[in-house]
């Protein structure tokens, strides 16, 4: 294609690690075929430039920090003295990846600099990143839009400190036990604990809220976990679905990234009516949310009578190797190099059709 690309990696949120294998994954993937300018970011907020994620992986160290050998030109890059970063990315790539999973990276922060910059980059804009992340919003607009969504509630910090109590009561009456207690803002399953009584539901949300000044609850739903992905602008498609079976008593963070014993069926294990509607409702899901380039949509589908409702909308999938969206486009005829330039096409399709009269 003869483009260049920054890959951003890392970030500030508690899924830097995943975002640091992501990008190793992407990088070596198309080594040959989109020049990459990797861009490592810290913990603590760094731009550290010509930082390979892949060595950092084959090192076993997931963290990126400034000792690692960054390019010369580093210090006038993160210190972004008169806006040369920006300056710098505009000249230097076509287009930016953000492989930035959680807060500080997919939730539109990122994404609001990169348009403040008029550069372009892969995936959601500002509103449908910011909507994507906050699972109270996002399941907003899922119901606006008429899709079927679990029951749930949401809780601020504010509230729970005053009257615990009451909360714990709301809960019980409302959506019962087991029930699922989540940050708001957060990927990856960081934070998400089972609650099967108040002793533990007090203790997840005690945990949640170390992520967020948000919290959500939802109602347990005896379900398959299964996983669609969308590809496309105006006119998206959906993959075959996936189906997730956990190797724990949820698909939590560990089961995914450390203990990796959860089983991927690909395709799921679904009627053909039900395939057809789980795609069907994945791009109404990626509409509601104006999401564009890319999403993982996430489903129930209930033991009891089949029933599918849509769980969540993620708009910076995970891109590792064991990653699902890659993997279902994989088996849906589109191979992860190809999946990546496509990507970058519709990146640069978007950025050509953004408002008119706006300046470059």
């Amino acid at each position: 294609m003869g483009l260049k690309m920054a890959l951003l990696y890392g970030g500030q949120s508690s899924e830097h690690e995943v975002s640091v294998m992501s990008a190793a994954s992407v990088a070596q993937a198309i080594r040959g075929r989109i020049e990459v300018l990797p861009i490592g970011i810290s913990k603590d907020g760094q731009w550290i430039p010509g930082l390979a994620p892949e060595s950092l992986v084959e090192r076993g160290c997931f963290e990126v920090s400034g000792g690692h050998g960054a390019a010369a030109d580093a210090d006038r890059i993160v210190q972004n003295r008169n806006g040369f970063l920006l300056g710098y990315l505009r000249e230097t790539v076509d287009l930016v990846f953000p492989l930035l999973h959680g807060p500080m990276g997919e939730d539109g922060t990122v994404q609001g600099l990169l348009e403040l910059a008029g550069i372009p980059y892969i995936g959601g804009g500002v509103m449908a990143s910011a909507a994507g992340m906050d699972k109270e919003i996002m399941k907003a607009l899922f119901k606006h839009h008429g899709l079927p969504v679990g029951d749930y509630l949401v809780f601020r910090r504010h509230e729970w400190e005053k009257d615990r109590a009451r909360i714990c009561t709301a809960i019980e009456d409302r959506l019962g036990y087991p029930c699922f207690v989540k940050p708001a803002n957060m990927g990856s399953s960081v934070g998400i604990s089972k609650a099967h009584n108040r002793a533990e539901l007090e203790a997840a949300f005690s945990l949640a809220l170390n992520f967020d000044r948000k919290v959500v609850v939802e109602a347990f739903l005896d379900g398959y976990e299964v996983e669609c992905a969308v590809l496309g602008n105006e006119e998206p498609r959906a993959s075959v679905p996936g189906e997730i079976v956990p190797g724990a008593e949820f698909y939590s963070y560990e089961d995914k990234y450390v203990k990796n014993d959860s089983e991927l069926i690909i395709p799921a294990r679904l009627t053909p009516e039900q395939t057809a509607e789980v795609q069907d409702l994945a791009v109404r899901a990626f509409k509601a949310v104006d999401c564009a380039g890319m999403g993982r949509v996430d489903f129930f589908v209930l033991k009891r009578d089949g029933r599918i409702l849509v769980n969540e909308i993620n708009t910076i999938p995970g891109f590792t190797k064991i990653s699902m969206y890659p993997k279902l486009w994989a088996a849906s005829g589109v191979p992860y190099p190809e999946l990546i330039e496509r990507l970058a096409e519709l990146a640069l399709e978007r950025f050509r059709d953004r408002p008119r009269g706006r300046k470059a």
